[in-house]
């Protein structure tokens, strides 16, 4: 059993995960044996994410981060995902047991400090081979599959980007929620602008169309990353976006090792036309589930605001009627 404050630690470092527009859609249910993740799906986004897939994802990348933390704390882990078929929040139950801790999670602890979404152009030098073997083996471990594009793959890509953005920048209702998750950094959560600049940034987002400006944007940042990727899973349901998580960490936790970033353009991946034109651009049965970019950062970026460890924690566990046989 581990005291609180060790189990605190341990879910103060779990939410650096990763999450789409920052929103931080997950809660811990504590117990001296055992951490419960649940999704917050008062921090859904149901015009971005109605089917809440990114949601999910983002959770599952939180349950990564939390295994490397308590890996590196030297407590060993067991991990049933959706214990409950009653209840859709309920997304997984991780044990904290005396086996010992997962050697290869707690050699990427130290990086759950370091990784950014990195939003500018990366350096021009290509990715290292072995970087991309051992990152593509990482997303494997945890159940996906990264898929490299090649040149006229990147190509058609790019398309894809643009024509989501010019979609995307179209609806008023997207717009309207891209812009209430806008935040000044004081609010933890977000999008971070300004103070004095967020009112005016949430007006101009919600008010004009500005697709054509954004799709040339990003598929010239496409067009110039080194890296390309597709995560792809072979199914497309909680279980599958779980395990889509958890590779995304696992594999962006492996970039910082060989001084990568990465970002996403998931825009094919959010329409659902789109996605199936990427999955025949892919020429597989998976279902994508994020577009990334990889380089080499060029300069320093600040980490993305997080809100304070006690707002996602609950003290009482769940009630312990999860079935078994539903590892990993």
């Amino acid at each position: 059993m581990l005291a609180p404050e060790a189990i605190r630690s341990i879910v103060q470092r779990a939410i650096l995960a990763p999450s789409s527009h920052n929103t931080q859609p997950w809660r811990f249910r504590i117990a001296e044996d055992h951490i419960d993740l649940l999704a917050d799906r008062t921090r859904a986004l149901p015009v971005n994410d109605p089917f809440d897939r990114e949601l999910t994802i983002s959770c599952g990348a939180a349950l990564l981060t939390l295994r490397a933390a308590a890996a590196a704390a030297g407590v060993g882990t067991r991990v049933r995902l959706l214990p409950d078929e009653a209840d859709a929040d309920w997304l997984a139950r991780v044990e904290l047991t005396a086996d010992p801790a997962e050697e290869s999670l707690a050699a990427l602890a130290p990086h759950i400090e370091q990784r950014r979404t990195y939003r500018k152009a990366f350096d021009e030098r290509p990715v290292a081979p072995d970087a991309m073997t051992a990152i593509g083996a990482a997303a494997t471990l945890e159940g996906a599959r990264l898929h490299t594009l090649a040149a006229e793959q990147r190509r058609q890509a790019g398309q894809l980007v643009a024509e989501g953005d010019r979609a995307q920048w179209h609806d008023p209702h997207w717009r309207r929620e891209l812009a209430l998750w806008m935040h000044p950094r004081r609010d933890g959560d977000g999008l971070a602008v300004p103070l004095l600049a967020a009112p005016l940034a949430q007006a101009v987002v919600r008010r004009f169309d500005m697709g054509n400006g954004v799709a040339a944007k990003d598929e010239e940042l496409l067009l110039r990353s080194p890296w390309l990727t597709v995560l792809a899973t072979a199914a497309d349901d909680a279980r599958s976006w779980l395990q889509a998580g958890q590779s995304l960490q696992r594999a962006l936790l492996v970039g910082c090792q060989h001084g990568l970033q990465a970002s996403y353009l998931n825009q094919p991946v959010e329409i659902a036309p789109l996605r199936t034109r990427l999955q025949d651009l892919l020429d597989t049965d998976a279902h994508p589930q994020l577009l990334m970019r990889w380089g080499y950062p060029t300069q320093d970026v600040p980490p993305a605001v997080r809100r304070p460890v006690e707002a996602v924690l609950e003290e009482r566990a769940h009630d312990d009627h999860a079935g078994a046989g539903n590892e990993k």
